[in-house]
């Protein structure tokens, strides 16, 4: 095998012509991305020596997105490939308002082709194991576009409705299904149940060692990188692995916009779930956890919008077992036809933590000065304190989050109303 300066200086020199990003509309680019990846893979099989290259091109700093790329894949296959059989994946998203981006860019403007992509890196993932078996779940969460009807004509068109299927949350909703409680209305859901839905209707089938991944409609994560949540679940027996944009070896292309009021949503809900603490990253939209697990923490959720992620982690860890593994993944944003940016649901996101403090975690002190402080805010504090973030929480590395606590409850308080 190539030593890693071999390999580091092939990543290197064989993308040197490539583009600084990745366009997620191109099929030449994700193509080219595997296509490394499997040239890496045949250089250097072992997870151990992929490893090492992927430390390696973080430390350089000048090499190309699709060389990280490549490199996460080629991890990916290689730790499924060390798997024990038989293994079962089972991958879940939401869909709202996808009309546009499930079309391919040659049809609309920033068109993905999300659902043709995704069924394309699970195939490639699979490929050359017999014995690993994967599905795809989507969930249409009252979706006034039908994106849900065009995701199962798209699976229909090409024959894949024995891996592909389509759930829709307002059928579940009337058909009182208790993972739906207490919703009435597919409005009172923002992915959070549509979520739920899915994962709850992956896990019931009974697989050996089954694993169930949910992701986000975009193609912000490439699920050929599943492997790396695999490997922890399936290899070292964790209940849970989630992708993180946060760790040393993470590689994440995003837009600025929201970075310092994400380091605010981090501080302050750290501040209430402390069972979390060594978590920074939990709306990353790429978890996995056991079957089983699942089965055990999807029912009876408090909540149905985007803080869902947050209360499936505090029951995972409250349930003690395994527990859960943070993994560094490739995260590239996808803007152009985002149906969340505009958003911004930090504040409320937050009241519903508070809610799952007071539900689930003993009361302690200063815990409580924060709900408190959560819970007293509206969107008009909250604007003032978007504008007024202490340096302390802004210039501060939110991995530190968990110890650090200079900011008070009171300070803040008067950053809102002043």
């Amino acid at each position: 095998m190539p030593g890693i300066d071999h390999l580091q200086q092939f990543v290197t020199e064989a993308t040197a012509g490539a583009p600084a990003d990745l366009d997620l509309t191109s099929a030449t680019h994700l193509l080219a991305a595997r296509d490394l990846a499997d040239t890496l893979l045949d250089m250097a099989p072992e997870a151990a020596d992929l490893r090492s290259l992927e430390e390696r091109l973080v430390a350089a700093g000048d090499v190309k997105l699709l060389g990280h790329l490549a490199a996460k894949l080629a991890l990916s296959r290689a730790l499924v490939a060390a798997l024990p059989g038989p293994l079962h994946l089972s991958v879940v998203f939401a869909v709202y308002k996808e009309h546009e981006r499930i079309q391919p860019a040659s049809e609309v403007a920033g068109g993905e082709d999300f659902l043709v992509r995704k069924v394309e890196q699970l195939e490639w993932l699979a490929a050359g194991r017999d014995d690993f078996g994967w599905d795809l779940t989507v969930v249409d969460d009252g979706c006034p576009e039908g994106s849900g009807d065009i995701a199962e004509r798209l699976a229909t068109a090409r024959d894949w409705t024995d891996r592909v299927q389509v759930l829709r949350l307002a059928d579940a909703i009337a058909a009182g299904l208790d993972v739906t409680r207490p919703l009435t209305d597919t409005n009172q859901s923002m992915k959070g149940g549509a979520v739920a839905l899915g994962l709850w209707a992956a896990s019931r089938v009974e697989r050996e060692n089954h694993v169930v991944v949910f992701t986000d409609a975009d193609l912000s994560t490439h699920l050929g990188q599943t492997g790396l949540l695999l490997e922890p679940i399936l290899g070292r027996g964790r209940d849970a692995a989630i992708g993180s944009r946060r760790e040393p070896t993470s590689v994440v292309v995003k837009q600025g916009v929201r970075n310092t009021r994400g380091k605010l949503f981090i501080y302050l809900w750290k501040r209430v779930i402390g069972v979390l603490d060594d978590i920074v990253d939990t709306q990353c939209g790429f978890k996995g956890f056991r079957a089983d697990v699942v089965r055990d923490i999807v029912g009876d959720l408090l909540e149905k919008k985007f803080a869902f992620d947050i209360e499936l982690l505090i029951k995972t860890r409250l349930r003690g077992g395994g527990g859960i593994e943070r993994v560094p993944i490739a995260w590239i944003d996808s803007e152009v036809l985002s149906t969340t940016t505009d958003l911004q649901p930090y504040l409320p996101m937050l009241q519903s933590m508070v809610a799952m403090y007071r539900r689930y975690l003993e009361p302690a002190p200063a815990a409580d000065r924060f709900a408190a402080l959560i819970d007293g805010l509206d969107e008009a504090d909250w604007g003032r304190l978007l504008e007024s973030i202490p340096a302390a929480i802004a210039e501060r590395d939110p991995r530190e989050f968990g110890q650090f606590d200079g900011v008070t409850a009171e300070e803040l308080r008067i950053a809102a109303r002043s």
